[in-house]
């Protein structure tokens, strides 16, 4: 948990195994996705609120050398994950400069992509109070009924700088840091990564104190 906590970004078994002078990689591996484990099921207790971000990014995820991969974004290679971000308006009195300020980001990976799933997801991370700003894909459709208000726009490069500016600076930080760290992941360890991910950055500015917040998480009956 020291070495895990130690800085904002990621570090890997096997850069993590001679640290601990540990014999065993698999020992090093397992505890740490334990530890995933527990910081996703922490970060699940809370709900977002006010105005939310809501896109989809698609994650690289290893295949097999001998499966046919499909083009685009049905490939088998393509992993998709739900991101979401409270992203709260702000605007400058003196100059009228707006912006946006974000506090809490979640990302969830997408097995079956149908409205039924999304439905579960929004119950599981929205309330009736929360204003939910997305593109205009059809997916979407049903958010409306379970939030006071769901705003779409036309998904474009300046939607990407404004009303989704925060899903998306976070879903190109989290590829970056899978890609840089960890190469490629088996997609059923993609939400143990993506767990680690959105705890560390939701807990951004914790510093040390981040440690000890791992420890009450792992304390809990999470495991």
């Amino acid at each position: 948990m020291a070495f895990m906590t130690f800085s904002k970004k990621s570090i890997s078994a096997s850069e993590l195994q001679p640290q601990l002078d540990h014999p065993k990689y698999d020992t090093v591996w397992r505890l740490m996705h334990k530890i995933r484990q527990a910081m996703g099921k922490r970060d699940a207790l809370y709900q977002l609120e006010g105005a939310v971000e809501f896109d989809q990014g698609y994650f690289e995820k290893a295949t097999s050398k001998h499966v046919k991969l499909k083009p685009g974004r049905g490939s088998q290679r393509q992993a998709q994950v739900a991101v979401m971000a409270e992203s709260t308006p702000l605007e400058d009195i003196e100059t009228g400069v707006r912006s946006r300020q974000c506090r809490y980001f979640k990302m969830k990976v997408i097995e079956d992509h149908n409205s039924d799933t999304l439905t579960e997801l929004v119950k599981e991370n929205f309330n009736q109070k929360n204003i939910v700003f997305s593109d205009k894909s059809t997916i979407y459709v049903d958010i409306a009924q379970h939030v006071e208000m769901h705003i779409t726009q036309k998904s474009d490069a300046n939607t990407t700088k404004t009303t989704l500016k925060w899903v998306h600076i976070a879903i190109s930080n989290a590829k970056r840091t899978l890609l840089g760290i960890f190469h490629k992941i088996k997609g059923k360890y993609l939400q143990n990564y993506l767990n680690e991910f959105c705890y560390k950055l939701n807990r951004r500015r914790l510093g040390e104190r981040l440690f000890d917040r791992l420890t009450l998480a792992v304390a809990k009956s999470y495991w």
